[in-house]
């Protein structure tokens, strides 16, 4: 009985000591105000769309000056709702420590094609998701211009607004993916452009040949065709010789002068 009697006063002496503890915590807590901030670019070598300054500005044009202020009246959801609705930001973290700094990482949208027309553009990243061109940067990624099916102006950001947008633009983004990883259409495509009618049209770095690639399918198909034209029909003809090659139907390729 009398282990009982001790155990049970045990128990409650802790009970007791981590109430305390929590009490005094919550009491220190709520004295604690935010000393500053600090803001981190998770991959800022790779691209430079924002800067700390620009995340500051984004955090006071919303809530104005953090410092100074109580840190349980610091909505750390808020804030990283308002980070990530900006332009090229596709992920936030906001975090405090117990020193009260506001701590804030960043990852930028990483883009692999942008989309142009006369009044204005676009980027894609590899999640079919837009976003704005940026006055301070520009990503150097393949050009796609011309009549493109997608109606997003071009401060929009988010995934294309119908279902046949988004399946387009997520061709497009498996065709620049392939050109990419192939080391070698990457380098030697330098323009491609959307006639009114879906087909592509390949503009090469060297040569006068436009390449008719037909709509974006069938991808590897094509590109090898154009390796062949290159291997098998330029040194017969020499450079320059035909102006079109039409890569668009299956087992053909079709050369004009």
């Amino acid at each position: 009985m009398a282990r009982l009697i001790s155990a049970s006063v045990f128990v409650g002496l802790i009970s007791v000591l981590l109430f305390a503890a929590y009490t005094s915590e919550a009491v220190k807590r709520s004295r604690t105000t935010c000393s500053g901030l600090e803001v981190v670019i998770a991959d800022s070598l790779r691209n430079r769309f924002v800067d700390r300054d620009d995340i500051l500005s984004y955090i006071g044009s919303e809530y104005g000056d953090l410092t100074g202020k109580a840190i349980d009246s610091i909505d750390l959801v808020r804030i990283e709702k308002a980070v990530d609705g900006r332009s090229a930001v596709k992920k936030s973290e906001a975090y405090l420590t117990r020193d009260g700094i506001l701590h804030i990482r960043v990852t930028q949208r990483e883009p692999v094609l942008r989309f142009q027309r006369k009044d204005g553009g676009f980027y894609a990243d590899e999640e079919g998701c837009l976003f704005p061109l940026q006055p301070t940067y520009t990503a150097h990624v393949p050009v796609i211009d011309g009549a493109l099916p997608i109606k997003a102006d071009s401060g929009y950001k988010g995934k294309p607004g119908t279902e046949e947008e988004t399946a387009w633009t997520m061709r497009m983004v498996g065709l620049v993916r392939y050109m990419r990883d192939s080391e070698i259409w990457d380098k030697d495509i330098v323009q491609i452009t959307v006639l009114p009618d879906g087909d592509l049209i390949m503009v090469p770095r060297k040569g006068k040949e436009r390449f008719i690639f037909g709509t974006p399918d069938r991808i590897e198909e094509k590109f090898r065709k154009m390796a062949l034209y290159y291997t098998g029909i330029v040194p017969d003809k020499g450079e320059g010789y035909y102006s079109s090659v039409n890569l668009k139907y299956e087992g053909q390729i079709i050369c004009r002068k």
